[in-house]
């Protein structure tokens, strides 16, 4: 079923901007029912959650495999500044310029926001001005619930490793684990449970009677043997406490005195989030879930969540997750939210699976866009070759977002402070600034044409900007090998501002396309990272501390050497050091460790002082955050 194609133009947009959460809240959204409808989904292909929001079947998919995809289109950004350039509303107000004004099919699929920079720094995630995923309280708070099941699944996790560990340790016989995991019944039979089944065939065992096993068997079997040294699983929290970044468990009096140090990360750096943005169907889930390794035996051997037992389990706390979320923007085109790892501590880039029923769902003369986080380092870097990797699709075309104030940082302006005033320098023309700095904008172009992909610059236009800053802008992009370069004004006017834009996407998208990967799974790791490192961000070479060097000869050894490579860096520079703006030359960066995210299909080394868990400000947003108790509509919230 095609796209019914009717537009929900904009009928009333403001010459002063109001906030974004009265904006929000001045739309009456269509019910979720309608968006559905339009959008060619089937009635019992709906589960809603409300009048607003929405999962969708996977089933979508099998019912429109014949139908040929959309044209596929990634936005990504130049290096931000600590305030964000609007890619996601460059990305809402391009969606709304195909559907609502050009009459295309279109489909938006964009990351669901962690609650941590939402009461943080940053606010939220739906885009902002008259291009907004709405209702915004809803996309920023909880949604359909995705990310508390994924805290449920990774803490579940994290309790069985330590939990395992107790056990073990306290112990000491053989025979007494094994009748504890495998108790007989009144009769004197036992039964081994499917996850324990997996167990045995991962250990070469075919025996399906436990009664019938060895005793040696019964010891390889019950004996995990974790090395508490080894466990990189953490428990997380979706929200940002630095307090949590580090602390000690096991201290409770009937623990023993067996204690471990770990720590919390964010909830979207969970290795969980990454399986559900990555993963393609159920089976495939379940299995990525049980491959997830949390550490190694002391005799270096990988322990899985299956050989905890717990990869089931956690399958089920996923099984609504992976149903991509169903919204709409404020001219009514349709949006999938649907899973959100940060893009410089994880790949960045929201789901396979919604990608994928979008891009059925507009059919081949309809567009689907879909937002990789951060710049075209990072995220974008990640989309080509990892998400891209798994799922087989191929962009058509990139939109890279840029804007002047980004750009004069770039070129050695004053340091951006979030929660600060902008100096006077960010809001006169300065063309020398601008200048310089279009270096940054340049390197990006490069990164997208490195993989073959057609670039087009998006200038995300901000009221202090002067006609002559922006056509420098565009004329460098076009100098650069970018195919078009315009001047966008999406924020206060909605898709009427970004009608030329969208213009300069679709005829990208009719250009010749070369899309390649950066390096082959062939390489070693190191040569992938180094590659990576020289390529995207224009480094002098690598080095690598004694831990790193310990766990690529591990991962080499255990059979993890042919995995993707995801970084986790700053977003603030092209290099590890966010002080670095530009694009800086001769840096080496450090990779102080590196960890293996089996079951998302990745290994992620770690640059420089990367931590996965933020933290708050002094002043934090929530500070503005407020409910209404006579209406019950949330205030405050950007």
């Amino acid at each position: 079923m095609a796209i019914r194609l009717r537009s929900h133009k904009l009928d009333h947009v403001l010459p002063n901007v109001p906030p974004d959460i009265e904006i929000s809240q001045s739309v009456e959204p269509l019910s979720i029912e309608r968006v559905a409808e339009e959008a060619g989904i089937l009635r019992d292909e709906l589960e809603p959650f409300g009048k607003t929001k929405a999962k969708v079947h996977l089933s979508i998919r099998d019912r429109l495999r014949q139908v040929r995809h959309g044209k596929y289109i990634v936005v990504t950004a130049i290096t931000p500044t600590p305030l964000g350039e609007g890619k996601t509303t460059t990305t809402v107000g391009l969606s709304q310029a195909l559907g609502a004004h050009l009459g295309k099919r279109v489909f938006t699929c964009v990351r669901q926001p962690s609650q941590g920079p939402t009461f943080g720094i940053k606010g939220g995630a739906a885009g902002g001005g008259y291009s907004q995923i709405i209702p915004m309280e809803d996309f920023n708070l909880h949604l359909t619930g995705d990310i508390h099941a994924i805290t449920a699944a990774n803490n579940l996790l994290a309790a069985a490793i330590d939990t395992r560990i107790f056990h073990e340790l306290t112990t000491p016989s053989d025979e007494v684990l094994f009748n504890r995991l495998c108790p007989p019944g009144k009769d004197g039979s036992r039964r081994f449970s499917n996850v324990m089944l997996r167990r045995l065939r991962k250990l070469g065992i075919y025996e399906t009677d436990p009664n019938q096993l060895t005793p040696e068997q019964r010891r390889r079997f019950a004996r995990l043997d974790i090395d508490p040294e080894s466990v990189t699983w953490r428990r997380v929290v979706d929200t940002n406490d630095r307090l949590l970044r580090q602390i000690t468990v096991g201290q409770g009096p009937e623990e023993k005195g067996i204690t471990r140090t770990t720590g919390f990360d964010i909830a979207v750096a969970s290795e969980i989030m990454a399986v559900l943005a990555l993963t393609s169907d159920l089976h495939d889930m379940r299995e990525r879930l049980g491959r997830m390794v949390i550490g190694t035996d002391r005799a270096g051997t990988p322990v899985t969540a299956d050989d905890l037992g717990v990869g089931g389990a956690l399958a089920v706390l996923m099984k609504d997750a992976i149903m991509p979320n169903l919204m709409q923007t404020l001219e009514g085109t349709p949006a999938f939210v649907h899973a959100g790892p940060f893009a410089n501590i994880a790949h960045g880039n929201s789901s396979v699976v919604a990608d994928e029923i979008a891009l059925k769902l507009v059919g081949p003369d309809g567009y689907v866009l879909t937002e990789a986080g951060f710049g075209a380092d990072i995220g974008f870097e990640k989309f080509c070759n990892i998400k891209c990797r798994y799922s087989g699709l191929v962009p058509d075309c990139a939109v890279l977002v840029a804007t002047i104030r980004a750009l004069k940082m770039h070129g050695g302006g004053p340091k951006v402070v979030a929660g600060h005033p902008l100096p006077p320098a960010y809001r006169e023309e300065n063309l020398d600034l601008v200048e310089r700095g279009c270096a940054n904008l340049g390197k990006m172009i490069e990164n997208g044409r490195r993989h073959g992909i057609p670039v087009v610059v998006a200038i995300n236009h901000f009221a202090d900007d002067s006609a002559a800053e922006t056509d420098l802008v565009r004329a460098f992009a076009l100098q650069a090998g970018a195919e078009d370069a315009v001047v966008t004004r999406h924020w206060a006017q909605g898709g009427a501002g970004a009608v030329a834009l969208a213009e300069a996407v679709m005829a990208a998208c009719d250009q010749p396309n070369q899309f390649r990967f950066l390096y082959p799974l062939e390489m070693s790791i190191k040569e992938k990272i180094e590659i990576i490192v020289r390529e995207m961000y224009g480094g002098a070479g690598v080095e690598y501390s004694p831990e790193a060097e310990r766990k690529i000869a591990l991962y080499t050894q255990c059979g993890f050497a042919g995995l993707p490579i995801c970084m986790a860096k700053t977003h603030l520079s092209l290099s590890h050091d966010p002080e670095l703006k530009g694009v800086p030359t001769g840096f080496v960066v450090p990779v102080r460790d590196v960890r293996a995210s089996v079951g998302a299909g990745f290994l992620y080394p770690l640059l420089g002082a990367m931590s996965t868990m933020p933290g708050l400000p002094t002043r934090p947003a929530y500070y503005e955050i407020d409910l209404d108790p006579e209406t019950g509509r949330v205030t405050g919230l950007t």
